[in-house]
């Protein structure tokens, strides 16, 4: 027992070695003890949790069964509801169908009439263009035949005179105005518009045109400058010579009119020649256009107009005057009437008075009593 072990380089005695094992053979068996007691204690708590658990586990259970109950009672009533509703939702939309076709209906027929009336008046607007294309179609061959009679120049004059007679004839009285009249001094106007209490009013129509047709159908500088001197020559000579010949003291009055046949000419003039307008004007001679012609013929007929309210004012006075002289001649006569009347019944009342005295006084005698 007292023998010696060598380990690890170290000497130990074998009793000491087997006591120390047996020691730690003890120690062990201890842990193992314990580790088993706490394993038994960890197990038998997970039992318990175990158990635990499956009871929770066991009421939720239940508890779900008994929610799952309830749930179906609610969803049959739900079913219940709902179906109650959709009955109610499908006679609602069924409604709400039945007046949506309604007024769909209505609309169409609306509609329908609103389209046969839009055509209608689309075949009524249609009819109108195409009258309005024919006056075109009339209206540009008539463009045609007016560029062909404002190339000639015995035409083109016959031209601006119409035009000017149909504006004054459209104006005026036939008493108010004269075509081509003779003047003192042997010259014949186009026109002569009589004024109310003074002297005619000359209108001349012969613009002379070859001049703005030569300045509007200019291609280069020279030509326009050859074409301006031309307007300014030609025009220029008819203002001085309507001055000379129509301006006549005492037989017309002291302005005349020089009518352009044409708007656009008109506006050339005062455009481009504002000059020719400027000594026109210093001339008294007014240059005029269609539309200026025409409103200085309406002028005219205003005095015309007034004129002869003037002139009826004085008859009505006139007449007035006489009536007054009538109803006081009238009055006049009454006036006697009444007087005879009021001695007539003074005669009455007198004989009435002497008519009565004498009832009396008959009365008076059929009374007395004669003796027999």
């Amino acid at each position: 027992m007292n023998d010696t072990i060598i380990l690890f380089g170290h000497a130990f005695q074998l009793a000491h070695l087997v006591a120390g094992a047996g020691i730690a053979a003890l120690v062990l068996l201890v842990i193992i003890a314990l580790q088993l007691s706490g394993f038994i204690r960890s197990r038998r708590d997970e039992t318990f949790l175990a158990d635990e658990r499956a009871r929770d586990l066991d009421a939720r259970i239940n508890e779900m069964h008994n929610l799952q109950a309830q749930m179906t009672g609610r969803m049959q009533t739900v079913a219940e509801i709902f179906g109650t509703r959709q009955n109610d939702l499908a006679r609602f939309v069924a409604e709400r169908l039945e007046g949506l076709q309604h007024r769909v209906g209505q609309n169409l027929e609306s509609s329908a009439q609103q389209t046969v009336t839009h055509l209608s008046s689309l075949n009524e607007r249609l009819a109108l263009i195409d009258a309005a294309q024919k006056n075109l179609s009339e209206l540009t061959s008539h463009v045609v035949g007016l560029k062909d009679v404002l190339a000639n120049k015995q035409a083109r004059g016959a031209f601006g005179q119409g035009r000017m007679e149909a504006i004054v004839r459209d104006g005026l009285p036939m008493n108010a105005y004269q075509f081509q009249p003779t003047l003192a001094n042997g010259k014949r106007p186009d026109c002569l518009v009589s004024l109310p209490g003074d002297a005619p009013l000359v209108i001349d129509a012969k613009f002379p045109l070859e001049g703005i047709s030569a300045f509007r159908d200019a291609q280069d500088v020279e030509a326009k400058k050859r074409a301006i001197q031309r307007v300014r020559n030609d025009v220029g000579i008819h203002i001085r010579d309507i001055a000379d010949k129509y301006l006549i003291p005492g037989e017309t009055q002291n302005m005349a009119l020089l009518f352009v046949p044409s708007e656009s000419v008109y506006a050339d003039l005062h455009e481009h020649f504002d000059d020719l307008v400027q000594r026109a004007n210093r001339a008294r001679v007014v240059i005029v256009s269609p539309s200026l012609l025409t409103m200085a013929i309406q002028l005219v007929q205003s005095l015309v107009r007034d004129a002869r309210m003037r002139e009826e004012a004085q008859t009505i006075q006139t007449e007035v005057r006489r009536m007054l002289d009538d109803v006081g001649r009238l009055r006049d006569r009454v006036e006697k009437l009444d007087t005879h009347f009021r001695q007539a019944q003074d005669d009455i009342g007198q004989i009435r008075i002497s008519a009565e005295k004498v009832t009396r006084r008959g009365d008076a005698i059929t009374t007395l009593e004669f003796e027999g």
